[in-house]
């Protein structure tokens, strides 16, 4: 185990842009799907930072839930989103905004790609949601067939429905 890798270890992230987008509400949790966002690079990546990413269909945003409230206990299963239909699961078994270090990550329909403006598709972060990274969407990264339970489908009928 290298140095600073114990329980205690602390990482400092400083975003590498914010999200502009129509949606504001943390609340309204469905139908991302058509919802465009742009994601505007700090300056200090130069104009040309996007630079070749267009070529690319998508993209994965990682971001920070910075309005969301971490859990005092993370121990207890619970079921996603309150839903009784729905079976408890550990904190590891599910994508909400209140978790460990609170942060996200959508792979996004790539619109364009102009300066330090990313234009994506299907982003679920609302205005002002600090990007910590942006990397292209590779095949060679990406599970051919994924495998997960039924009740996920329940949960995720209208999320990402336009």
């Amino acid at each position: 185990m290298s140095k600073g890798t114990g329980t205690d270890a602390r990482f400092a992230v400083v975003p590498v842009g914010w999200v502009r987008t129509g949606r504001d509400d943390p609340g309204d949790t469905d139908h991302w799907g058509a919802v465009e966002s742009e994601i505007e690079i700090a300056a200090r990546f130069g104009e040309r930072c996007l630079q070749g990413l267009d070529g690319f269909s998508h993209v994965e945003v990682v971001f920070l839930f910075d309005r969301a409230v971490e859990k005092d206990d993370y121990a207890t299963p619970v079921r996603p989103r309150g839903r009784a239909d729905l079976p408890e699961v550990g904190v590891f078994c599910d994508r909400g905004p209140r978790r460990p270090n609170r942060l996200g990550v959508t792979t996004c329909r790539v619109v364009s790609a102009t300066g330090r403006t990313l234009r994506v598709r299907g982003l679920d972060a609302v205005v002002g949601t600090p990007v910590l990274d942006v990397k292209p969407a590779m095949r060679e990264f990406t599970v051919a067939d994924p495998r997960q339970p039924p009740w996920v489908d329940r949960l995720m009928t209208d999320y990402f429905r336009d």
